[in-house]
């Protein structure tokens, strides 16, 4: 099994992020043959601070490693350090459907918002499918809410497969039991690094760690349902089954029922684990960071090892859409 996800290298990488992706990353070494991507060029079609780009990849591959990536049981490169993957974006996109393009929904979404919307966004899916199929991965952990571009990714293989001869396998997904966090400050949207107050990240020191959860939002306010869990207090027995004992989550479950529950007792508890767990990967963190040799050699590493891979599946590309051998200068 050849399993391959990515991650765009927006800045510090946050507790949603960890607990959504990375822990299940860390799990699936075990499993098979795991390619992990830090996605610089999917980060083009947002970026604002281009000066930052190498410094975010550099800090995501920190996190990354110090949450447990192995680079002795899985590759973890930079996008575009293997640039075959340009090449197969382009070839995909002349298989690429129009119509399967502007269904996207998060095409849709994020469009909204721009004053100028890039040609880099509305293609995206196919530079994204362009990273799985190019390695030929057979399996992609995706959450329920990324199975669309999976499938589009699955609709461009079968459509280059039909066009030229069978090349890409179609990739399945894998689905995970992702465990959405929501913000801290207000848990009816999701956890964000770009908004204070909404996330925890990794590197923060404890002092930040417990500000954040004692000022996490926890009552839904006047006027909200007496008979439903409030999205804060929700969102706060998430963190808990994830970071605290069995004990500690059955127990303030037992508060809960009774109508006794207390915010600060469950936010002092939730705090204290936090720290405790995330401890750890700070520690690793900075020791990473101390050698940043080491780090980048990780990365060109798996990149040399990577292009192998990429260079004999565009040569089968290129024999079969016809466009021949790269020529050696």
């Amino acid at each position: 099994m050849r399993i391959y996800s990515a991650i765009q290298p927006t800045g510090s990488i946050h507790l949603g992020n960890y607990v959504g992706a990375i822990m299940n990353w860390v799990k699936m070494q075990e499993e098979g043959e795991c390619i992990y991507g830090i996605a610089n060029y999917h980060a083009l079609t947002a970026i604002k601070e281009p000066k930052k780009l190498e410094e975010r990849v550099f800090e995501a591959a920190l996190d990354l490693l110090a949450c447990g990536l192995d680079p002795e049981k899985c590759s973890l490169f930079v996008q575009s350090h293997v640039p075959e993957v340009t090449e197969l974006t382009w070839i995909l996109s002349c298989c690429a459907p129009m119509g399967e393009l502007n269904r996207m929904t998060q095409y849709k979404d994020k469009s909204a918002h721009m004053e100028i919307v890039n040609a880099g966004l509305f293609t995206y899916p196919v530079l994204m499918a362009a990273d799985i199929l190019l390695f030929k991965a057979d399996t992609v952990p995706v959450g329920e809410d990324q199975l669309q571009h999976l499938e589009v990714a699955r609709v461009f293989a079968r459509r280059f497969n039909l066009m030229f001869g069978e090349v890409f396998p179609e990739p399945k997904p894998r689905l995970t039991k992702a465990t959405r966090l929501m913000a801290l400050n207000d848990p009816t949207k999701k956890m964000s690094k770009s908004v204070e107050g909404s996330a925890i990240m990794l590197s923060d020191p404890d002092s930040v760690i417990l500000k954040h959860v004692k000022r996490a939002v926890t009552d839904a306010g006047p006027g909200a349902a007496q008979d439903q869990m409030s999205p804060g207090v929700a969102n706060m027995f998430t963190l808990l089954k994830v970071f605290s004992a069995p004990e500690t989550v059955k127990y303030f479950e037992e508060q809960y029922a009774s109508g006794s529950l207390r915010y600060k007792e469950l936010k002092d508890a939730l705090g204290r684990d936090l720290v405790a767990a995330l401890a750890p990967i700070r520690e690793r963190r900075s020791e990473l960071a101390a050698k940043p040799e080491r780090i980048r050699e990780i990365l060109h590493e798996s990149a040399r090892r990577l292009r192998v891979i990429a260079r004999q599946t565009i040569a089968e590309v290129r024999e079969a859409a016809g466009l021949g051998v790269t020529p050696e200068f």
